[in-house]
């Protein structure tokens, strides 16, 4: 069986978060959600090479149930792969048939690698049963695609050519996410094999399609012909230009920064600042100092955001308290996902330091947008505390996310005192007690939405350093 089963581990995050085939008909939940962060945490180590050929893993797996008991989650993964790689397209079918039958973590990892050889063995069989599935069918088709096209991608492009409707909307999750959609997919993966030919079917597209799949091929080119590739980004829309020429600098800046440099000072004036953006992302993962001096020569705006975003990334994961200290001296419009990727980083490291470095931080957005992150991040923390210091964040609907996250949290582990302290507070509206007492009596559900720390929470004006 070829690699091309892995694929499915990117569609695993979106797609399982989403419910990922919690049902024909049914609606994503936190069970689900919980399946897919086991799974994806059991699978950021590479398998081992080496699948069976035959009809049976080397240890010899008959069947889905044997492969599922074995220890490891690695070897059961494995196990999977060689068992599905014997498999033809009428068994595919009969095993695809009973995954239901699988607890939910079991179901997504089984689902993506069974599509996955499905899709190379007899994808339009494939598509066929996704088409079946309601709502889980809709991850599934980006990872039968990806597969088809990354072994036969002319008979690939030809089938979305007649059935355009298959795909609609693919850009949302799964491997061909990222807003590629389906042209895309199938452009990347013929473009390792034939870039000629991909390029040539991509130029016989229309609108979004042709952009799309000469933006993956490019992307797909940067690695290896960054010259080709930028001779194709001419023949994109005006507004698509920017971002394919910053693909290509952050693919040279992976492997030398300063011939990435050479690159962007050749691109036109209006493009520099998002491709040395993507540049200094690339430099931040493995030197953030480096890309942090060199920031200083870029205009304040949305590019030299995205760039503090990725230093503060990079250097979080060597040294968040330093990465802290950096961010604090920022000044940026929006330092949302840098803050929470360093105090996320610290909290997880050294909880005590991160939140005394948040204690130390002037009222503001920096200081919101910190706590809340810190509240989402540090799960053991006192439960009181973690209500006040919830409480202390200025921007309401912030606050409002991380005082139902503390209280959800403290209604698990003692709600006849979470119950009190509300009641009690002089901090919270009656209409807020009562939405948070009312989720916690709901069992967490209801409450202020917002999917994260700061949940979207935007621009919220400038902020200063310290």
């Amino acid at each position: 069986m070829k690699n091309t089963a892995t694929i499915g581990i990117a569609a695993l995050l979106a797609g399982a978060a989403g419910g990922y085939f919690a049902g024909k008909a049914g609606s994503p939940d936190a069970t689900a959600t919980t399946a897919a962060e086991s799974a994806m945490r059991d699978t950021k180590t590479s398998l081992r090479p080496g699948a069976a050929s035959a009809g049976e893993s080397k240890k010899g797996v008959r069947s889905v149930k044997e492969a599922l008991s074995e220890p490891g989650q690695m070897a059961r993964m494995q196990s999977l792969m060689d068992l599905y790689a014997g498999m033809n397209a009428d068994q595919l079918q009969e095993a695809a048939g009973k995954l239901e039958e699988l607890p939910m973590a079991q179901r997504i990892m089984a689902s993506m690698l069974l599509f996955s050889r499905w899709g190379e063995v007899d994808p339009q069989g494939a598509l066929a049963h996704a088409a079946t599935l309601g709502p889980g069918g809709f991850f599934a088709r980006p990872t039968i695609l990806q597969s088809w096209a990354s072994s036969d991608p002319a008979n690939a492009a030809k089938y979305f050519s007649e059935h355009p409707g298959d795909f609609a909307n693919m850009g949302f999750g799964g491997p061909g996410g990222g807003g590629e959609g389906g042209a895309g997919t199938i452009a990347a993966e013929w473009a390792k094999l034939d870039p000629t030919a991909a390029i040539a079917w991509a130029n016989s597209l229309n609108g979004n399609n042709q952009t799309n799949a000469l933006r993956s091929i490019i992307t797909e080119l940067a690695g290896t012909d960054p010259t080709k590739a930028a001779q194709i980004v001419t023949t994109l829309p005006a507004d698509e230009q920017g971002r394919a020429y910053g693909d290509i600098a952050e693919k040279i800046a992976s492997k030398d920064f300063a011939a990435a440099e050479t690159f962007i000072a050749g691109l036109p004036a209006d493009v520099r600042d998002r491709a040395l953006s993507n540049a200094l992302n690339a430099l931040a993962r493995t030197d953030p100092q480096a890309a942090a001096a060199k920031l200083s020569g870029m205009a304040e705006g949305n590019d030299r955001d995205r760039a503090i975003s990725g230093i503060a990334d990079g250097w979080a994961r060597q040294d968040p308290a330093a990465a802290a200290a950096w961010l604090s001296q920022q000044t940026s419009d929006n330092m949302d996902n840098a803050v929470r990727s360093v105090v996320s980083s610290w909290a997880g490291r050294d909880s005590a330091a991160a939140l005394s470095w948040i204690q130390s931080q002037p009222q503001g957005d920096l200081r919101d947008e910190a706590v809340g992150t810190y509240i989402w991040t540090s799960r053991n923390s006192d439960p009181q505390s973690t209500m006040q210091l919830a409480e202390s964040i200025t921007d309401e609907n912030t606050r409002n996310r991380s005082v139902f996250m503390a209280t959800r949290r403290w209604m698990q582990q003692d709600r006849d005192a979470a119950t009190a302290y509300i009641q009690q507070s002089t901090t919270l509206s009656d209409d807020a007690k009562q939405n948070l007492l009312d989720a916690g009596n709901n069992g967490g559900r209801g409450g202020w939405g917002g999917g994260g720390p700061g949940g979207g929470g935007g621009n919220r004006g400038r902020r200063g350093g310290n």
